[in-house]
């Protein structure tokens, strides 16, 4: 059995935290390590292409991460279950995660129906605040505001590499990209912006 490590940072990630992956797989024994320096989301990964190329049955894939692999719980499970069908396991260092033990397995599958449905919450706010805001005569709410509801779905949309930027500013109730990327970078992760956002929905909650 060999242990084949992958570690990816994100276009906006620095070397430390490549470093500090590298090093979480050198000691956990991996005989070759991949590398990609790409989104998460980012169907192109050339270091994950090779990898997958390179590993033969009996290995095992390993991560520091889960996220690592991939951000999008359907076809995180979709990968796994192809190296499976192969005859490679996959573990992740920093989670219950190895398919190697009925536990690990399960693990995968829990966390994949609670990114499911939290995904399904969150869209579900964003179009009851449309309706609602349509009931007030404004159609479409208000386009160029960015809420909590609709910024944590946007995370979740922009996840998933078969949907476009336009298709994505749709669905959160006609939002321009331009709001969109005031809040987000292209990968998905937070701008100053929409942390600012959460930290103030954060004391508001607290106040009410």
């Amino acid at each position: 059995m060999g242990l084949i490590g992958y570690a990816r940072i994100s276009t906006i990630e620095g070397v430390q935290v490549l470093d500090r992956q590298l090093d979480a797989l050198n000691a956990a024994g991996c005989e070759r390590i991949f590398e990609d320096r790409a989104s998460g989301a980012k169907a192109e990964r050339p270091g994950l292409a090779a990898c997958l190329d390179f590993l033969r049955k009996g290995d095992v894939l390993v991560v520091l991460d889960l996220d690592r692999l991939g951000r999008l719980a359907g076809e995180l499970i979709a990968l796994i279950d192809q190296l499976e069908a192969r005859g490679i396991a996959f573990r992740a260092l920093n989670a219950p995660m190895d398919t190697t033990t009925p536990t690990g397995r399960a693990f995968l599958q829990i966390q994949a129906a609670f990114a499911e449905m939290e995904r399904n919450i969150i869209r579900q706010r964003v179009n009851e605040g449309l309706v609602a805001a349509r009931a007030r005569g404004r159609k479409g709410g208000r386009p160029r505001v960015m809420t909590v509801d609709k910024l944590r779905y946007a995370t979740h949309l922009m996840a998933d590499s078969t949907r476009s930027i336009p298709e994505i500013c749709k669905e959160l109730g006609g939002i321009r990209p331009s709001t969109l990327y005031h809040y987000v970078h292209a990968d998905g992760s937070l701008k100053t912006a929409a942390r600012e956002l959460l930290k103030n929905a954060g004391r508001e909650e607290r106040h009410n």
